[in-house]
């Protein structure tokens, strides 16, 4: 399932978990895809708090807690402390997000002792508050990780979901977190290297939504030393895509100056399918740098105005779509807007 999907999927789950109608949720997929993203996206979305509890690396009794002894109408017994990494509503808040990371790498004994928590949102005397929506999440066997199969009566417990890698999802996302436009020019033009795992292929690095955002801080910090980006490129994202990488940055010396397209001139359109790519990408870019500013919608009517040069339309309703994406609405007042859509109206109406 698309990651935007999954977004919508957790946003009901999470408000459900005050209604008493929350189902706990297992996210399955390959490492790198994100997981752990949309859940922190999620959490913030709504401002509260994440607890992310990583099974991997627990003993039962790091959930169970301790035990003590306590004097109740003149005998001993015994009460358990609570660990004080689980939602508690005095610290945490009354809402928030219970996140099992790594579950199916968990030993078989910690699963088991989740299976209450999960379920009944409780460990014995402990409960978890209501408004606290819990997710779990986990690579698959053969992922190349360590992974146990889960249990029945803990797969049981969860409404499961596979993740994917999404190319649209992850632009919209690069996009609003203001990742290198060249990074998603050169995304659009090979989209078959947003995520390339083969669990059977030897080598740390490989290509993925993760490992790309290592690659765009690869370019903020390496950017003016090309004799160390190329390394830092490959020890991102894989030998192979990063050194497709870096043959793209270096073709892109012939792009238009973007400066001359923003202020309305006459600039070059370029022939080649990577650099028109390259072009609409880092204008879309431009675009959402000068939302709120006096001067938006002049810049957004030149770019609307140099997505209809050029040659491939299919390119510039890609433009337009990401401009729609990021700006919204405000983009349709424009006139500029009603020209493009005249000139292109055949090739919306087909697809």
């Amino acid at each position: 399932m698309r990651p935007a999907q999954l977004a919508e999927i957790l946003d009901h789950e999470f408000v459900a978990a005050s209604a008493g109608q929350h189902t706990p949720v297992m996210l399955w997929g390959p490492p790198g895809v994100g997981k752990s993203q949309i859940v922190a996206q999620i959490a913030a979305r709504h401002a509260v708090q994440v607890i992310d509890v990583r099974l991997s690396q627990m003993e039962p009794s790091d959930l169970r807690g301790i035990p003590f002894r306590v004097e109740q109408h003149g005998r001993s017994a015994v009460e358990w402390a609570a660990p004080s990494l689980l939602p508690d509503a005095l610290r945490h808040g009354d809402r928030g997000v219970l996140f099992l990371d790594e579950i199916t790498s968990a030993p078989p004994s910690v699963a088991a002792a989740a299976y209450q928590l999960i379920l009944d949102r409780r460990l014995g005397d402990y409960r978890v508050p209501e408004g606290w929506a819990i997710v779990a999440a986990g690579n698959r066997q053969g992922d190349r990780g360590v992974s146990y199969a889960m249990p029945a009566p803990l797969a049981n417990r969860f409404s499961h979901y596979e993740v994917e890698a999404n190319l649209e999802d992850w632009v919209a996302w690069a996009y609003a977190n203001a990742i290198d436009p060249r990074l998603v020019g050169f995304l659009r033009f090979k989209p078959e290297l947003l995520f390339d795992f083969d669990p059977s292929r030897s080598g740390a690095a490989f290509p993925s939504p993760r490992s790309w955002e290592f690659a765009d801080r690869a370019l903020q910090k390496f950017g003016e030393r090309p004799d160390l980006l190329h390394g830092a490129l490959i020890a991102c994202v894989g030998q192979a895509a990063g050194i497709e990488f870096a043959a793209y940055l270096e073709s892109l010396t012939q792009l238009p100056d973007l400066d001359v397209i923003v202020a309305g001139g006459l600039a070059d359109v370029p022939q080649t399918v990577d650099l028109q790519y390259a072009v609409a990408a880092a204008l879309a870019g431009r675009a959402l740098r000068v939302r709120g500013s006096p001067e938006a919608a002049l810049v957004w009517g030149r770019i609307l105005d140099y997505a209809g040069r050029l040659p491939l339309r299919e390119m510039g309703v890609m433009l337009v779509a990401d401009l729609h994406r990021g700006i919204g609405p405000e983009l349709f007042a424009l006139p500029q807007f009603s020209a493009w859509a005249g000139a292109v109206a055949d090739l919306l109406l087909y697809e």
